[in-house]
């Protein structure tokens, strides 16, 4: 991004202009979401300039405590939530009826927050963390008599969903149900500006994103795409089982191998899932049997995105975003991406549902 030419162009697409925009399309709105929307960007842009240790050498909070603390207070004074859902706390947190507006939002404030220790420096004054935060956002029916029901909808319910991405660039990809959007912050203006409008992604991608370190106790159809493969070569090669994992190693096509890329952090490996194609996978597993990721504020909100970009998500059972959760932390086995790949584990699962 060209910082300098940047400052003096008069046409750039902020996130602001971007809302406000959004906002013009519905006359009746009084623009509570285009201001809570501007809040989370807000956020974005905070904890994407993350500095270095203080000269005293002061121990700092841990950078996921600090970060749920920023969103939480700040989505509060917003005055346009009523219920928050944050991976960080056990229990949601209810407004105070004086401060509440119409919106629940779920997040996790910092996912892979694992990976901070292998951030890198990219200069003198602070650094970045390769780390990120995920946000989903529904509307109640009554703010003036809000449960924990409310929170609990089908992933389609969702108004809005999104996630920042902190590396080279601090980067906000957003869907409001009309697409998905990319902004990358620019330092100089300090705005986010719209650098990738309409993202679509591959129908068809050369990407597969998996942690094969948990082969042996993936569950029954996707452990037969790997695990047997490699106890028991010439019978997994024969079998008439389809085994998804297999083919993306040895297309029996003639095609080229698809490449496994694995980061450890869902919103860097679905984002670049996103763009290039292909498929995440995080199947239920013999130590996780429900599965390991999040509904609320993981699997919902990546599954809205990812079908509003032309892709497609899947549990093993159904459509992600059909799904009901009963209780907040509830978790759920996940697979999301290129269109075509995801029809193929979907009839992984239904011949395995057969064979039963």
């Amino acid at each position: 991004m060209d910082h300098e030419a940047d400052a003096h162009r008069t046409d750039l697409m902020t996130i602001t202009r971007y809302v406000l925009n959004e906002q013009s399309r519905y006359p009746e709105s009084r623009g509570d979401f285009s201001i809570l929307l501007s809040h989370i960007a807000g956020l974005a842009k905070l904890l994407g300039l993350a500095g270095e240790t203080n000269v005293q050498g002061e121990e700092q909070k841990k950078l996921d405590v600090l970060s749920n603390e920023v969103f939480v207070k700040a989505l509060i004074s917003s005055g346009r939530t009523c219920i928050l859902v944050s991976e960080e706390d056990e229990e949601a947190t209810f407004v105070d009826p004086s401060l509440r507006g119409k919106y629940c939002v779920v997040f996790d404030p910092l996912d892979g927050s694992s990976n901070i220790d292998c951030g890198v420096s990219i200069g003198t004054v602070g650094f970045y963390f390769y780390t990120h935060n995920i946000f989903g956002i529904y509307m109640v029916k009554d703010k003036e008599n809000v449960t924990i029901d409310d929170v609990l909808q089908p992933g389609k319910n969702m108004l809005a969903a999104g996630y920042c991405m902190y590396g080279s660039s601090c980067m906000l990809v957003l869907s409001t149900g009309s697409g998905v959007n990319g902004f990358t912050l620019d330092p100089s203006l300090g705005e986010f500006i719209l650098t990738h409008p309409y993202i679509k992604i591959p129908k068809k991608g050369k990407i597969y994103s998996v942690n094969e370190g948990n082969a042996k106790n993936w569950d029954r159809p996707t452990t037969k795409c790997v695990y047997l493969f490699i106890q028991f070569p010439q019978i997994f090669l024969h079998s008439l089982f389809f085994r998804y994992v297999e083919k993306c190693k040895f297309p029996d096509d003639g095609s080229s191998p698809k490449s496994l890329r694995y980061v450890g952090s869902m919103v860097a490996d679905v984002h670049r899932t996103l763009l290039y194609g292909g498929i995440f996978l995080y199947p239920s597993d013999k130590k996780s049997p429900d599965g390991k990721l999040r509904v609320l504020y993981e699997v919902f909100p990546m599954s809205f995105l990812m079908e509003q970009a032309g892709g497609q998500s899947f549990t093993g059972k159904q459509r992600a975003l059909d799904l009901v959760p009963t209780k907040i932390h509830e978790r759920s086995p996940i697979f999301l991406g290129s269109y075509d790949d995801v029809e193929e584990i979907k009839a992984l699962y239904a011949a395995e549902e057969n064979n039963d």
